[in-house]
């Protein structure tokens, strides 16, 4: 019986080896590292955002971003909750240097449905690019609050009397600072976000 040269099945052999190595190691994706203990994103929240979709607190995970809460009726505090993400965003913007996402997640799930967060975010002129209005179940509404130290109450009124923080995560979802300066820019609090972003990732 007639067989290849030696050398035929060799390259032929060392091909497909290499073609089965490229398969298997050469494209597959390194492993991601582990939390930090002290990240928000260890805790393991579902939430639903304006538009209906689930999302979790680690979808966030990658780069610096603001989060704190707050409810769609709230006629005073809230909004000026917002004002202050919008103008510490946009300073940071007008910087140079990348949006940062923001996160605010309701006190108040059992009236800020999908569509009332989409509602507001149309009101308050909040793009879905960058800004993600939420709900959670109540009893995850309270984990989150203790986590974030976020001191909230319901009055018989249906209202909340709540404390008012915007909250800066790095790259891996460790506070790395608070202000309760509302309704404007916090320029410290600018200052440490700028100093976060311009930060390598697992820093």
């Amino acid at each position: 019986m007639n067989r290849p040269p030696f050398s035929t099945l060799s390259r032929r052999w060392i091909v497909a080896l290499a073609a089965s190595l490229c398969v298997s190691t050469g494209f597959a994706a390194a492993p991601e590292r582990p939390l930090p203990s002290s990240s928000v994103y260890q805790l393991s929240l579902p939430l639903g955002d304006q538009n209906g979709r689930s999302v979790k607190l680690a979808d966030w995970r990658g780069k610096p971003a603001l989060i704190s809460m707050f409810y769609t009726s709230c006629e005073f505090v809230c909004p000026r909750i917002i004002e202050g993400l919008k103008r510490t965003q946009r300073k940071i913007a007008e910087d140079g240097l990348p949006t940062v996402p923001v996160l605010l997640v309701s006190f108040d799930p059992q009236r800020d449905d999908a569509a009332t967060l989409k509602k507001a975010a149309a009101e308050h002129g909040l793009n879905d690019d960058t800004w993600t209005l939420a709900r959670a179940e109540p009893r995850d509404v309270r984990k989150l609050a203790a986590l974030l130290r976020i001191q909230y109450k319901q009055l018989p009124s249906g209202d909340f009397n709540h404390s008012s923080v915007l909250i800066l995560l790095d790259a891996d979802g460790r506070i790395v600072g608070r202000t309760t300066v509302i309704g404007e820019a916090d320029p410290a609090f600018v200052k440490l976000a700028e100093k976060t972003l311009r930060e390598p990732a697992g820093k």
